[in-house]
């Protein structure tokens, strides 16, 4: 039996890591695909803006025909917006980065042509235009929420990996640091709606 324990002891030693292991390796992948989930939920919500653009602006072009300077401006900033594609199992910094970026300047050239559209009291009045200023307000709550959600659902994982000794996991396992959406420069100075009546 004395020979035999140093097998037994090697063997419950074998079995402990292997759960060990086991047990890492899935919860990342859990909280990975967690991630990647909610993350579809942020491109939705983005998407459902964008949606909404194209109906905005027709309604718009009949009452401020003469904007089309403004209006060119959201639907370039709107394409650029859409054409960003990003998988959320490996995003980069300049990724995350490059949608922002994409997504706040589609942001700016709506608060342009919402500027714009104060000078006409018709097409404010007009029902259709009402209904899509309260859909594109409700949209932007719900990327608002969903951002922050993603936020939420990375720092379990985060947290997962970077901690002792599961961070010597993570490395076999090229298991990496999320990266979070973060406020925008200068965000936390609301804007003057006469800055954009100006430009």
């Amino acid at each position: 039996m004395k020979k035999f324990l140093p097998l037994i002891i090697i063997a419950i030693i074998a079995i402990a890591a292997y759960g060990w292991v086991k047990s890492f390796y899935n919860t990342a992948i859990k909280h990975d695909e967690t991630i990647g989930e909610q993350w579809a939920n942020v491109e939705s919500a983005y998407q459902r803006r964008a949606d909404l653009i194209p109906n905005l602006m027709k309604v718009a072009e009949r009452y401020a025909e003469h904007e089309q300077e403004t209006f060119t401006k959201v639907i370039e900033a709107r394409s650029k917006a859409t054409s960003i594609q990003i998988d959320p199992s490996n995003i980069t910094p300049q990724q995350l980065q490059q949608f922002q970026e994409v997504q706040s300047s589609l942001t700016s050239a709506l608060s342009r042509l919402l500027a714009v559209f104060e000078r006409y009291p018709d097409l404010k009045a007009n029902e259709n235009y009402k209904e899509l200023m309260n859909e594109l307000e409700r949209t932007e709550n719900r990327i608002n929420v969903e951002r922050n959600r993603f936020n939420e659902k990375v720092t379990p994982y985060n947290n997962h990996i970077r901690q002792f000794p599961g961070n010597i996991l993570a490395g076999v396992f090229n298991f990496e640091k999320k990266l979070r959406f973060e406020a925008e420069k200068g965000s936390e100075k609301a804007p003057d709606i006469n800055d954009y009546i100006s430009k």
